[in-house]
């Protein structure tokens, strides 16, 4: 009998990476330099902090802890910007009805993702409600690849 599922958010219930690339280019263009989808490939699972380490080194720029912090909020902004129009529409093919019928049968439903913007995420697309728990990247110290999230 299963008793529960564990759900990634990105890829899984929803696709973001689009959003990602777009503010990741943007950011890279502020540095002064270009962002591949090669690149934004390599960034994936990574949390903000190493993604932006990753940015500056292909865009060779050179940035202080101040500009460093302020590039991190505005990538986010940027981001949050883009992932403001989702709705539950958005779901990956399957995703949302699957969701929708193990709740229905009762199934814990728990959701990991390294992104800390996953609350936000579900509450944008209404699926909040079927979450019995949320841990995201509010909640633990690795990223991935590192499991945490997931134990």
């Amino acid at each position: 009998m299963i008793r529960g599922f564990l759900f990634d958010l990105d890829g899984v219930i929803v696709d973001t990476a689009v959003f990602h690339f777009q503010a990741w280019r943007r950011c890279a263009q502020k540095l002064g330099g270009d962002f591949t989808e090669a690149q934004n490939e390599k960034l994936k699972g990574l949390s903000r902090v190493d993604s932006l380490k990753k940015v500056i080194e292909w865009t060779k720029a050179s940035v202080n802890a101040e500009e460093f912090e302020a590039l991190l909020v505005e990538k986010n902004e940027w981001y949050m910007e883009l992932v403001q129009e989702l709705s539950e529409s958005d779901g990956l093919p399957g995703a949302i009805t699957f969701l929708e019928q193990a709740h229905a049968q009762g199934i814990k439903i728990a959701l990991g993702s390294a992104s800390k913007n996953a609350p936000m995420i579900l509450d944008k697309m209404g699926l909040t409600h079927l979450f019995d728990a949320i841990i995201d990247g509010n909640n633990v110290i690795n990223g991935k690849p590192h499991p945490e999230v997931f134990l």
